[in-house]
């Protein structure tokens, strides 16, 4: 019974080896994303709502339609 325990330890070290080097080649891929976007321009909150919410676009109105109360 004790070979049964060892070998699904074995297994899940090895699973969880591999799932730690998997997270490690991720921030290590995400990295120099990061650090673009650490110097870019900084917008204010204002600028960055503007240039994006369109309250009267068909898909804004359908949104609020849709979800009314009533």
């Amino acid at each position: 019974m004790s070979n049964e325990n060892d070998r699904g330890r074995g297994e899940r070290r090895g699973f969880l080896k591999a799932l730690g080097l998997g997270v490690g080649v991720a921030a290590a891929a995400t990295a120099p994303a990061v650090a673009q976007t650490a110097t870019a321009r900084k917008e204010t909150t204002q600028e960055r709502t503007a240039a994006r919410y369109q309250p009267n676009s068909p898909h804004v109105q359908a949104f609020y339609r849709t979800n009314r109360g009533g």
